[in-house]
């Protein structure tokens, strides 16, 4: 194989003409898994490979194993061409309010079962995972994800004995530092909003000695004094705005994520949240991006990672911990 320099696509339609060829979307492949055009085997990471040029696949002399460009990522046990998973990147990243497995599968020619697996793996790839804390000025603010009482049936409604306020939803919790026009939100599902669980939060993602503001909620009462943190408190019930201290930058994000939620996907299962939470704060901390550029950022993320059906569906161990954790 010859890793020729090419221009990448700019926007949608380039993409696809692009991943089409099946053989430039390996090329990119490639490129991803080993930037210095070296082929590994990721067996036992021996670089004495031959490509078999029929099958699409690499041979080793170490191990005597075959292995595709597909191991090791999470695109690995997927019999979808890559021609089909890179133009589902590019919908996701770049569609400001989601896109749904629908719509996936209508845009891509497979079916609903199949783009919703895709989307969930995406997601995964788009996992930030970063280490870094934040700093500066922090928003700090929680929000309900799921159905309300007055949209079931009235059926399922006098059967579960219930008349209004929320039925299984989701507390989520947000931090939002300010920067500029470049502001970044990390979001936690969260499973209760008890002081000790949501200013734990803000000890691991958020350095001492920034300025933490947020509402009049108790669960923050004694965050000054258990933390070196500078805590101003903006109380909803007498106004919304006192100089710099407010939490309307969460407010708006909030609004972008039920609008994303609600608007596109309609219902998400709790086990399910974190990975649309994930989803939705890796468009907007890489708004300032190109779609190119949003693009390359999420591909980078399939390295190391995988997703099986069963852990996804709840009948695996790992992922559940995960999104119990």
């Amino acid at each position: 194989m010859k890793n020729e320099k090419v221009e990448l696509p700019e926007t949608l339609q380039e993409a696809i003409t692009y991943f089409s060829d099946e053989t430039r979307a390996l090329d990119f492949m490639v490129c991803l898994r080993w930037a210095d055009g070296k082929v590994t085997c990721p067996h036992c990471q021996s670089d004495k490979v031959t490509f078999l040029t029929t099958q699409k696949r690499w041979k080793c002399k170490g191990c005597r194993k075959q292995f595709s460009a597909k191991v090791g990522t999470i695109f690995e046990d997927s019999a979808l061409p890559l021609s089909k998973w890179f133009p589902a990147f590019w919908l996701i990243v770049n569609a400001k309010n989601g896109i749904s497995s629908y719509e996936i599968g209508r845009s891509l020619g497979v079916t609903q079962k199949t783009g919703w697996f895709m989307l969930q793996r995406i997601r995964l790839a788009m996992q930030n995972g970063t280490i870094v804390k934040m700093g500066g000025t922090v928003e700090v603010d929680e929000t309900f994800i799921g159905g309300r009482a007055r949209n079931m049936h009235a059926d399922k409604r006098r059967a579960k004995k219930i008349r209004t306020g929320g039925v299984s939803m989701t507390p989520v919790q947000g931090l939002l530092q300010r920067h500029g026009k470049a502001s970044r939100v990390i979001l936690k599902a969260v499973k209760t909003v008890r002081g000790s669980e949501l200013r734990g939060n803000i000890k691991e993602y958020v350095l001492k000695g920034s300025h933490v503001y947020t509402d009049a909620a108790p669960a923050y009462e004694k965050l000054a004094e258990e933390t070196d943190y500078t805590h101003k408190v903006i109380d909803h019930a007498e106004k919304y705005v006192d100089g710099v201290v407010h939490t309307n930058g969460l407010e708006n994000f909030w609004c972008l994520l039920k609008r994303t939620i609600k608007g596109t996907y309609v219902n998400v299962e709790p086990f399910h949240l974190f990975r649309y939470l994930d989803e939705q704060s890796f468009r907007f901390n890489e708004r300032k991006d190109t779609d190119g550029g949003r693009f390359l950022k999420a591909c980078a993320g399939i390295i190391g990672k995988s997703l099986k059906y069963v852990d996804l569906i709840g009948k695996g161990g790992d992922d559940l911990q995960q999104a119990l954790a």
